[in-house]
């Protein structure tokens, strides 16, 4: 696509990969350049360096944001650890990670706030996505846990599983990429690149450099772990139709470097401050060994200096590191630059082969051509067996979801009452309805397979259920009360009651109408490879085949439609 004209929105624009891109992305003329990174002044200084190195574009059309994407917009200049402190605070980021997503969540998001707001067309996101989840440490957590549950103290055993809640890698990541994708939706935007990680800069299980508690860090494990999901997650937007184009370029190796320097060397934004301990005072070796304990060091009053390689969101290293790091049979290292190089060739339409969602497409095996013969002599031994057995085989409610079990049993209902689709669209809803709960009255076997798999039967009225001890909607979430509503039964009808009242059946109607005008609409001389549910499909609509009709709803009614064979 044509980045001129275009507004872009660049997620981590301040680091190295992420002020790499802008630089390369901003001589395409973009019409706006929105510059996000989590702190404001690294914001305000990436669009700083940006007006002065392209004086011609203009200042006004560079645009700073700051914040955490992964938090709502009133707590996005917040740190979450210290969020994480407040138990009421705490226990909406918990639902806001855990619960379905819903407008309030959704429009609660900095993310979405960000999208809506500027409306990008494209979108090149070089935040380190999964060293922010798993770096939270979920085992740092769990061994906090651990230790509230040993104390029995209640109330800290709740704070600690609260944090541990907080702290889940997979539902967080998921909540990340539906928040994404729903913005991304509503905002119109065409393409998603993603800059992502392996997670341990191209090497294998036996890489050197780790952390300190074993080797490979089960940390370091959990970032490749969270990198891998996610790469799978939007190997799935990829796949969604109407969805924006999606990529993934993820390098394998250390990324190298922002500025070469001397000076004072900061850890967590502070500088090293030098210490001593004079030999005299060395600790003897006996009894037990703390590791965290007040021995008596001396502060030297200096603070550590030298000779730096700032490599970005990866932090400083001496000379001896990053040689060690970047040598032959090592990470070795990419550039920022040829990251940027190929993030824009792809969005201009260049065939990099280092996009890993066009890999996994090519890589993955498809439907076949022999399964596809085969379909109809499997359907066709289960109608036989049918047949034998005098047994119709509708739904178990094994594949999910509800609403699949649910539409089939209506569609076999009006299979068996009006045996055809010509015959359902000429009567009358609230004829059907009534035949339809005789049936369910009367046919004790139909109406005991139904709710057996925990499907209820909504009678005629909507008043009155029909149900086991089990049902599958609403699910249970933690409630075994819920408050009865009109809107609600609506809701659970939809997603997974068979539905006996009159406007159900008026839909049915619809749905069947719509079938048989849109497959009549076909020319009668047209026997191309053109169209696939035509009237020898639907046997000239003189049937009613359930699997048929229900795939043709999840397709046209739900929308839900395999778009990549």
């Amino acid at each position: 696509m044509e980045i001129n004209g275009k507004i872009v929105l660049i997620l981590g624009g301040w680091g190295l990969v992420g002020s790499a891109i802008a630089r390369r992305i901003i001589v395409e003329n973009p019409s706006k350049m929105i510059i996000a990174s989590l702190s404001e002044w690294e914001a305000k200084e990436a669009v700083d360096n940006l007006a002065k190195e392209y004086a011609d574009f203009p200042k006004e059309n560079l645009i700073p944001w700051w914040g955490n994407i992964f938090l709502r917009t009133e707590w996005k200049d917040k740190n979450k650890i210290e969020l994480l402190k407040d138990p009421q605070i705490r226990k909406v980021l918990i639902d806001d990670i855990i619960d379905d997503l819903n407008d309030e969540i959704l429009k609660a998001s900095s993310l979405y706030d960000l999208i809506s707001t500027y409306k990008p067309q494209i979108i090149i996101d070089s935040i380190n996505t999964a060293t922010g989840i798993a770096y939270q440490d979920i085992y740092s957590v769990s061994r906090e846990v651990k230790k509230a549950i040993k104390s029995k103290n209640l109330e800290n055993i709740i704070e600690q599983a609260e944090r541990l809640m907080a702290t889940l890698y997979i539902p967080q990541l998921i909540r990340h990429v539906q928040i994404l994708y729903k913005s991304m939706e509503e905002a119109r935007t065409q393409t998603y690149i993603k800059i992502g990680t392996s997670g341990t800069g191209g090497m294998g299980l036996n890489i050197p450099y780790t952390h300190s508690e074993e080797r490979p860090s089960r940390v370091l494990l959990s970032k490749s772990s969270v990198a891998g999901a996610h790469t799978l997650l939007l190997f799935l937007i990829a796949r969604t139709p109407n969805a924006p184009i999606t990529k993934e370029i993820k390098p394998t190796a250390a990324i190298a470097w922002k500025k070469i320097g001397f000076g004072e060397i900061k850890k967590g934004g502070k500088p090293v401050e030098l210490i001593d301990l004079k030999p005299e005072k060395s600790i003897e070796l006996k009894g037990t060994f703390k590791i965290k304990d007040d021995i008596p060091f001396e502060k030297t009053g200096e603070t550590l200096k030298a000779v730096y390689i700032d490599t970005g969101e990866n932090g400083i290293f001496s000379r001896g590191e990053f040689d060690a790091i970047s040598s032959l049979g090592q990470m070795e290292y990419v550039t920022p630059e040829e990251i940027a190089e190929t993030v824009v060739f792809e969005l201009k339409g260049g065939n990099t082969g280092h996009d890993i969602i066009n890999a996994l497409d090519h890589a993955t095996l498809e439907p076949t051509y022999r399964a596809g013969y085969l379909h109809n002599s499997a359907i066709n031994k289960m109608k036989k067996l049918e047949e034998m057995h005098n047994s119709e085989s509708v739904a178990f409610e094994m594949l999910g979801p509800p609403r699949l079990s649910k539409l089939l049993y209506e569609a076999q209902i009006l299979k068996i009452l009006y045996g055809s689709m010509l015959n359902v669209i000429k009567q009358n809803p609230a004829d059907i309805s009534k035949r339809a709960e005789e049936l369910i009255i009367n046919n004790r076997m139909l109406r005991s397979q139904i709710i057996s798999i925990g499907i209820p039967i909504l009678l005629m009225d909507g008043k009155r259920l029909i149900r086991g001890p089990e049902i599958k909607i609403p699910p249970y979430r933690g409630d075994n009360e819920l408050e009865l509503k009109p809107e609600l039964i609506d809701t659970w009808a939809h997603d997974g009651w068979v539905d006996l009242r009159e406007k159900n059946f008026e839909l049915w109607i619809k749905r069947m109408n719509k079938i048989i005008e849109e497959t009549d609409k076909i020319p009668l001389d047209d026997t191309s490879s053109r169209f696939v549910r035509d009237r020898d499909f639907w046997n000239n609509y003189q049937e009613i085949d359930i699997g048929k009709i229900v795939g043709w709803l999840f397709i046209y009614e739900e929308f839900g439609e395999r778009m990549k064979s």
